[in-house]
């Protein structure tokens, strides 16, 4: 049975919350988990990294100089590889760095990285993060009285004031609870999850 307590934003204990075995209390897979990060950080790569071959520098369409004769080796372009200002020999290319991974695979390792948070005891329900006007020092605030530094804030909708109020601390991120990433969840050594979050992913990775 995975039950966890609810506060509020002043470390106020509301009520108690059974949470979805298959979801926060599901087999941790770490080869998923590393599988997904992978996915996610080459998903991320431009691939735009490009030089030029001996067929696209501009110039070395003359022969340099005869065939025989001259007392020098062979030569036939002075654009090739082994010539200064020549094209580049196996050089980078543009490539898509993406691979496929199946839906049920993405599910599963989300499922082992809340797991992880999970049974490390750094899962943190909040019965909601509403702040009254855009603070960055009452994020930190409320931060601290769950002795927290570096934190995935999840949030069920739009949270306007919590989103502006922590997008200047470099060690805190808001998301949404559609926009959760087994990526982020790893970063960040604290997870903070509203209600309305926890049903939300619930409901989306529930087996």
């Amino acid at each position: 049975m995975a039950n966890i307590v609810v506060y509020d934003i002043n470390k106020n204990q509301v009520s108690e919350r059974e949470l979805a075995e298959g979801v926060f209390n599901d087999d941790v897979r770490g080869y998923l988990i590393h599988d997904m990060v992978r996915y996610q950080l080459a998903a991320r790569r431009q691939g735009t990294s490009s030089t030029k071959t001996r067929s696209e520098v501009r110039g070395g369409g003359k022969k340099p100089y005869k065939q025989k004769g001259t007392g020098n080796a062979r030569q036939g372009c002075i654009r090739a590889p082994h010539y200064v200002g020549g094209g580049a020999a196996f050089g980078p290319r543009p490539r898509d760095y993406q691979f496929k991974l199946n839906r049920k695979v993405k599910k599963a390792a989300l499922r082992s990285a809340l797991s992880v948070r999970f049974k490390e005891e750094k899962l943190t329900v909040l019965s909601a993060f509403d702040l009254e006007k855009i603070s960055t020092k009452g994020v930190v605030e409320v931060l601290n009285r769950f002795d927290i530094s570096k934190a995935l804030v999840v949030v069920s909708d739009a949270n306007h004031n919590l989103e502006l109020s922590a997008r200047n601390l470099p060690n805190v991120k808001v998301l949404r609870a559609e926009g959760v990433n087994v990526y982020d969840v790893m970063k960040y050594p604290n997870l903070i999850v509203t209600e309305g979050a926890v049903s939300q992913l619930e409901g989306a990775l529930a087996s």
